[in-house]
């Protein structure tokens, strides 16, 4: 089976990384890009649908039905935002555009992109942590195939990305040594994607990944332990 993906948050540097990968995997046949502004990215497997307001996905409804996939890498930081300001454009956002995916796509497997010490338990003192524990639990409530939340910490960027930020370029070239000793702690920005195309293809009992979960599904597709 081929599969055919939606990606949000591809003008983004994670978002960007999926993307190349996906477009450059032999297995996804389409890739359907949704955002504010252009990724600036060209390709016969892409299209792209540019839209002012990604919390009301309605008018594009009928656009959105008919893939395998969505790859969720829309975010922003939480530096300098208040509680409430962060779960409107982090939680709010997130849960209008898959509550919609679920009622068009039911059999989709959607991929949510968190992060490291994102807190499940939504009881922790770090309020992004809290917030994207929230979003991780409500989403997996949706009656989605399957829901994967993907947690990367420092991440190699993938050859030929533009928007990269600098403590990630930092990061590229003593990548090798950073996962020797910190392996729960950094990726491969590829790897990300390929673990995301890899649940889509194959499942996984696992539903929370962690660093050491990306590189070893992206390498090993079969994996499927549960957590």
């Amino acid at each position: 089976m081929n599969i055919r993906v939606i990606i949000f948050g591809a003008s983004g540097m994670v978002g960007e990384g999926v993307l190349l990968t996906a477009l450059a995997a032999e297995r996804v046949q389409s890739v359907l890009v949704v955002g504010r502004r252009t990724c600036g990215v060209a390709h016969p497997k892409l299209r792209e649908i540019l839209h002012a307001d990604i919390s009301d996905l309605r008018p594009l409804e009928e656009q959105l039905r008919g893939y395998d996939a969505c790859y969720f890498c829309l975010g922003v930081s939480s530096v300098g935002m208040k509680e409430d300001a962060y779960t409107r454009v982090t939680y709010d956002l997130t849960m209008s555009v898959a509550t919609l995916l679920a009622r068009v796509n039911p059999g989709m497997t959607f991929c949510y992109v968190s992060g490291q010490a994102t807190d499940g338990t939504e009881q922790g003192r770090l309020m992004w942590a809290r917030v994207k524990g929230r979003t991780e639990n409500h989403l997996s409530a949706l009656p989605f195939r399957a829901v994967h939340h993907f947690r990367p910490g420092l991440m190699k960027p993938v050859p030929g990305q533009h928007n990269v930020k600098l403590l990630f370029r930092i990061v590229a070239s003593p990548y090798p040594l950073l996962h020797a000793i910190f392996p729960k702690s950094v990726c491969r920005l590829a790897d990300l994607g390929r673990s995301m195309i890899n649940v889509t293809l194959y499942g996984s009992e696992k539903r929370v990944l962690e660093n050491p979960d990306i590189t070893q599904l992206a390498a090993h597709p079969h994996t499927n332990e549960s957590t």
